[in-house]
């Protein structure tokens, strides 16, 4: 991104994301002056020489009046069904919105298979960069359609975030009902107050957001606050701020104060790296001693079987584990090389002790991401 001698960012990338909640009427469905007002926001970020990607939610919304139905269901492969019908007919009003104002929408529909496997990443940037050179918007959904339980991503603020990483961002704009990331859930508590900006989102902030708001929606301020973390430790400036404010997007881009700012993290994540530490789901549990946690904290060594002391779940080789310390906090997340039944065989045992043909490391160097 440059910048102008006054400080503005002359051309930035940027991703937005728009939740369920902002896009959606009282009723439920697609609010066509939310998403118009959504699309002149998109429009002015490009007039100003911005390139944007435009993650958007409302595909099951956007289905759920065409079939009949008036709330949303809980089984999954009814909601599939429900996104194949909606999907097509957001995309729809969309792209003509955005022809409103001589612009191209193009549909990029993504699962986390795309981040776990190189080749697809590689592809999906590819497939990104060409449209953004085309002078295209990309619209980013889950493929709700083929996702289950087991292989989404849960909702489209972690998808942002990753996107976000995809294409080297400079700015992550998330879009909500709210004016950014309050002090407390102003559900529960109307002296709650909007934070202006967080340095480091951790654990103590995330339990205070609360849960989705809306019955609609999939994620809420906690969701958010895990995709602004994730864009963090991608080098990506995170603003979270209320979708009906004026110019919001152009806003956020040029760093005028808006909602919640979420500061970028120095050092940035590999694309490996940060699937390992947010993409991929947590399958058990390892507890080292203090030699070990020192030595992957600090060293940047490989956790060896002599350092585990308690093995936690039910994994395979290949799967993510939490690396937790004596104070049963976890510090690390890495690939492990063990199942749990082979761990436990050998936990606390030397290399010079350990059966032949056994793996020397637990959890590679490469494999392991230390969690602030």
């Amino acid at each position: 991104m440059s910048q102008t001698a006054g400080g503005s960012p002359e051309s930035a990338t940027c991703v937005v994301k728009v939740g369920t909640s902002s896009l959606t009427d009282a009723r439920g469905e697609i609010d066509d002056a939310a998403l118009a007002k959504l699309c002149g926001d998109v429009a002015a970020a490009r007039a100003a020489g911005h390139e944007v990607v435009l993650v958007s939610s409302g595909a099951i919304a956007a289905g759920l009046p065409v079939l009949g139905l008036d709330e949303r269901p809980r089984d999954i492969g009814l909601l599939q069904a429900i996104a194949a019908v909606g999907q097509p007919r957001l995309m729809e009003r969309v792209s003509s919105l955005l022809a409103e104002h001589d612009m191209v929408a193009g549909q990029v529909l993504l699962t986390p298979y795309d981040f776990i496997h190189r080749a697809q990443y590689l592809h999906a940037r590819a497939t990104l960069q060409r449209l953004l050179a085309l002078g295209v918007i990309p619209v980013v959904n889950e493929n709700d359609t083929v996702a289950d339980d087991e292989i989404r991503y849960g909702d489209n603020d972690r998808l942002a975030a990753l996107v976000s990483h995809l294409v080297a961002a400079d700015v992550l704009c998330i879009l909500t009902d709210q004016p950014g990331v309050l002090s407390s859930d102003p559900r529960f508590d109307a002296e709650a107050s909007l934070i202006e900006e967080i340095v480091e989102v951790d654990a103590a902030l995330e339990s205070r957001a609360g849960g989705a708001g809306t019955e609609r929606g999939s994620g809420g301020m906690a969701s958010k606050l895990a995709a602004a973390k994730i864009a963090a430790w991608s080098g990506v400036r995170v603003v979270i701020a209320a979708a009906d404010v004026p110019e919001v997007v152009v806003s956020a881009i040029d760093q005028r104060p808006i909602g919640t700012v979420v500061h970028a993290r120095a050092t940035r994540l590999s694309s490996r790296k940060l699937w390992i530490a947010f993409a991929r789901g947590a399958t058990g549990r390892v507890v080292v001693d203090e030699g070990a946690e020192r030595a992957l904290r600090d060293g940047g060594k490989s956790l060896l079987p002599a350092g585990v002391r308690e093995v936690e779940g039910n994994f395979e080789p290949d799967e993510a584990v939490e690396v937790v310390g004596a104070d049963g906090r976890p510090f690390a997340k890495g690939l492990v090389r063990f199942s749990a039944g082979g761990l436990r065989a050998v936990a606390g045992r030397r290399t010079s002790e350990l059966p032949e043909g056994t793996p020397p490391v637990v959890v590679h160097r490469d494999d392991l991401v230390v969690l602030p």
